[in-house]
């Protein structure tokens, strides 16, 4: 709640001083494209949130759950990218037929989203850029055939729906794990305590 509350009060105030500086309103799709990002940014932070409150809960001193949550952060930020990279070079196609390479590029693509930063970037990418049609590899007849017009909000938001999804999926399940993690360490820190 404390992070919601302080992105949408930024988000007002940015938004505000936009009005100000610039006294050009959004237009109500303009408004609810910052709002689905703000609500998005909230569920991504929200991810590393519970994130380091699953390692305080399991490593329980500090310096060490602090230490895990940022190499964590580092590894999906940094590294990841770079293993996948070598992974993506290793595995190149020989031949280069359609079907080899849009396989490739899928297979390249759905390891990439294996990372939070990854969905966040395509989501928001998508969210705020309306003329993104797509978030695979275009063929030349798909391009051809691609209108010059800008998604409306309800194409994009379902464009975005599985990075959406992996990201709430991730959140629920960090916070579930650590609620259980927790409750077990206290019903068990219960039972040992002596009784008076």
């Amino acid at each position: 709640l404390v992070v919601a509350v302080m992105f949408f009060a930024l988000w007002f105030l940015v938004m505000g001083l936009g009005i100000i500086a610039t006294g050009i309103p959004p237009t109500p799709e303009e408004f609810l494209r910052m709002f689905f990002f703000v609500v998005l940014s909230i569920v991504y932070v929200g991810f590393w949130l519970n994130l380091s409150i699953l390692f305080s809960v399991r490593f329980r001193q500090a310096a060490t759950s602090a230490l895990s949550s940022i190499a964590v952060w580092l590894f999906f930020s940094v590294f990841f990218p770079l293993i996948i990279d070598l992974i993506a070079k290793a595995l190149a196609p020989k031949e280069a037929t359609q079907e080899a390479v849009l396989g490739y590029v899928s297979f390249i693509q759905n390891l990439m989203r294996l990372s939070p930063a990854q969905l966040f970037n395509e989501a928001t990418m998508t969210l705020l850029t309306p003329s993104i049609r797509s978030l695979g590899i275009l063929t030349l007849e798909q391009r051809v055939l691609a209108l010059p017009t800008p998604l409306p909000l309800g194409q994009s938001l379902l464009l975005v729906w599985p990075q959406i999804t992996g990201l709430v999926a991730a959140t629920l399940i960090c916070f579930a794990i650590s609620y259980v993690m927790f409750m077990r360490q206290e019903i068990r820190s219960r039972s040992t305590a002596p009784k008076t």
